[in-house]
């Protein structure tokens, strides 16, 4: 997988985001709070990405699939950022 660029929009909101071990899954912090987590997962030969609210365990996914973990991965933070309304 490649370096992973915090998006624009992430930062203006004072979030960070920290690549967990194994580099499938990533955490995004506001402050001190784990508020999110999002985790590359097989789906039929190819990739998606399951967003998952750390307060309460509620998973946010699209259900789509995609040839990259890369492309899982960035599909999985717009649908965040849809989640958050940004």
């Amino acid at each position: 997988m490649t370096t992973t660029t915090i998006p624009d929009w992430l930062t203006r909101h004072g979030a960070e985001l920290r690549a967990n071990v194994g580099d499938r899954s990533w955490a995004v912090y506001f402050g001190p709070t784990l508020e999110y987590v999002l985790t590359i997962f097989p789906v039929g030969g190819k990739y998606g990405c399951r967003v998952k609210q750390t307060i309460n365990g509620k998973l946010l996914e699209a259900g789509t699939a995609h040839a990259s973990p890369d492309e899982a991965k960035q599909a999985g933070l717009e649908e965040l950022r849809k989640i958050l309304g940004w």
